[in-house]
């Protein structure tokens, strides 16, 4: 690629400087709603991070806590939550988050935290004792929450199915975010794991793995072993709602070459779904 990350951010800057308040409208082929897990950014200050996604043309983000952050003052997060939608992003979720504690100051800190930070969503990192917990705050906030599987060094959930089987008798804002990576790692099925989540399934979290078992292995999208069409089709096939977000963890001190490159074999694999 012949631009470099500094022409990149300082050419979305621009635009998101040109666009003001105006939405940033994905390109008309993302029927599924494309976006970024912030932490594929952590490198970045918030606003290059802010201007790398702008340069991948999509308006969904899910901030990590280094772009927002928990000690910020409730004006300093006020003033974070104007950048993003000052530069037509929307917030899909903000985390991951580990809620592990079962306690209510605890957990209102983070439904306070999203509650500032105008998140719909929290993605999580629970444990089992404080679900019922959770649920009782998820209520009383009107605040999703999506527990996100870590593979087999999680002790608590490991796969989109552990995280299933608690809650599938939950209120229904509480779900699951699928990270299709750390799920292929446990050698469940990412495709059968995604149906059987069904309703369920409020958010994902996308990379791609060379070896689908071996997380040294993670890759631009479309240069590894990961199912993505059949992952695409099946998403499409159950008319999914929720983010779609490239959680690009290598590269961090310059992701925007991979990213971009993630970002169009999935326009592509989306494109050829519709013939």
């Amino acid at each position: 690629m012949a631009i470099s990350r500094r022409e990149l951010l300082a050419g979305a800057g621009a635009l998101a400087g040109a666009a003001g308040a105006a939405t940033l409208t994905p390109p008309a082929g993302d029927d599924l709603k494309l976006g970024v897990a912030t932490y594929s950014l952590r490198k970045l200050s918030r606003a290059d991070a802010i201007a790398a996604v702008r340069a991948l043309r999509t308006p969904y983000v899910s901030i990590k806590e280094m772009h927002l952050p928990y000690k910020a003052s409730p004006a300093e997060l006020a003033a974070g939550v104007k950048e993003f939608a000052g530069a037509g992003l929307t917030t899909l979720s903000g985390g991951n988050n580990g809620i592990t504690e079962d306690t209510d100051e605890h957990v209102r800190f983070f439904f306070e935290y999203a509650k500032a930070c105008r998140m719909p969503m929290l993605v999580i990192a629970p444990r089992a004792k404080n679900l019922a917990r959770i649920e009782k705050f998820v209520k009383q906030y009107d605040i999703k929450v999506a527990i996100h599987n870590h593979g087999p060094e999680d002790q608590h959930f490991p796969t989109p199915q552990s995280a299933l089987k608690l809650v599938h008798n939950m209120d229904p804002r509480v779900g699951l975010c699928i990270d299709i990576g750390h799920t292929a790692r446990t050698e469940a099925d990412v495709v059968e794991s995604i149906r059987e989540a069904g309703p369920r399934l409020l958010d994902m979290h996308v990379k791609d793995l060379r070896e689908l078992k071996d997380k040294a292995s993670q890759c631009a999208v479309g240069e590894g072993a990961m199912p993505m069409a059949a992952i695409f089709k099946e998403l499409k096939r159950m008319r999914y709602q929720g983010g779609v977000m490239l959680e690009y963890e290598i590269n961090a001190d310059d992701p925007l070459p991979g990213m971009l490159q993630s970002f169009a074999y999935m326009r592509g694999v989306l494109a050829g779904l519709r013939g």
